[in-house]
């Protein structure tokens, strides 16, 4: 059993070098978890962005979302919650953005700000 599970696919087996820049949580003290991450990867691999959200912590009827941001140019180092999670300064660098809502229901957009810009 603990073979199993030492080599289970995780974050580490995707392509692209995952990173984690920045994360925020409710309290969950005033209705359902929400998870916000800003993550860096290298190109455009489109599969392991959505695998990377498929791999986040998810609670049941919470949201789990994922500003994707390629690790050469600007991202947001702070977070925030509400209808506006970054900053518009980053919206522009932002090229794909995974959410997981509360019934477990995916979306995933590729350059989701860039009618916006």
């Amino acid at each position: 059993m603990i073979w199993n599970v030492l080599t289970e696919p995780g974050i580490k087996d995707l392509k692209g070098n995952f990173k984690e820049v920045a994360f925020i949580r409710n309290e969950q003290n005033t209705g359902p978890v929400v998870r916000v991450y800003a993550v860096t990867v290298e190109g455009e691999p489109w599969e392991e962005m959505k695998q990377y959200g498929d791999y986040m912590p998810h609670t049941k009827y919470g949201i789990t979302k994922i500003y994707f941001f390629s690790a050469d140019k600007p991202y947001p180092s702070e977070l925030g919650l509400g209808e506006n999670n970054i900053s518009k300064l980053f919206e522009k660098n932002c090229f794909a953005i995974y959410e997981k809502d509360g019934m477990g229901q995916v979306i995933f957009q590729q350059y989701p700000f860039a009618k916006l810009n």
